[in-house]
């Protein structure tokens, strides 16, 4: 029973995160909050089975963020959400998602996974966001998880074809792997990776930010 409880809460607060994530533009995270905590006292007093409170709620604060910012005169313009998937999570995926923050100022949520990460990071990864003048924050590779692939609006697939995985839009880049090569070698790659996410972003319509062009220093 008690595993249950655990993973109902961590269920709602996945939810309670991600809105607060996606509407941070027109909503504090204390007023998204409130409407969790409200919609999901409902539908527990409704006995509804706590299986499907979670998805009940985020699609019903959803519609409600969206009633409140069109009286209100709010901005709603949710964050898209990208995760980027390489083999192991060593390298290029990492790199990618540390661009698209960083390229867009915050204006997109990236995150990173792998297929069969090794629990290693490539060294040179974190230096060639260093010479960008970017920090690798969440350097620890990590599997990808079910419920970050099913809140992506966008998964793109990096050099892993046959990927047994299906986003809501997928999208394949044949990059090569940084595995075993040397710095002009991850360099090259970096450069082509920065390139696909400056492509990606424009094709969202997030502007580059401008405080956010990078030095590169190699």
């Amino acid at each position: 029973m008690e595993l249950h409880r655990s993973a109902y809460r961590h269920a709602m607060a996945r939810v309670l995160e991600e809105l607060t994530e996606r509407y941070a533009d027109g909503f504090d995270a204390a007023e998204i909050a409130v409407l969790v905590d409200r919609k999901r006292s409902s539908l527990e007093a409704g006995g509804k089975h706590a299986e499907f409170i979670p998805a009940l709620v985020e699609h019903a604060v959803r519609d409600e963020l969206a009633t409140l910012a069109r009286s209100q005169g709010r901005t709603l313009s949710p964050l898209p959400k990208v995760l980027f998937v390489c083999e192991r999570n060593e390298g290029r995926s990492q790199v990618a998602a540390a661009l698209a923050e960083h390229l867009s100022g915050g204006r997109v949520l990236a995150r990173s996974g792998g297929l069969r990460p090794t629990g290693r990071l490539n060294p040179h990864a974190s230096t060639v966001l260093a010479e960008r003048g970017i920090d690798l924050v969440n350097p620890l590779p990590s599997e990808v998880q079910e419920d970050v692939l099913d809140a992506a609006d966008i998964l793109v697939l990096i050099g892993c074809q046959d990927a047994p995985l299906v986003g809501r839009r997928t999208i394949h880049w044949e990059i090569d792997d940084p595995y075993a090569q040397d710095l002009p070698a991850a360099r090259r790659i970096a450069a082509e990776i920065e390139s696909r996410v400056r492509e990606l972003l424009a094709e969202l319509e997030v502007p580059i930010a401008p405080q956010r062009e990078l030095a590169h220093t190699a």
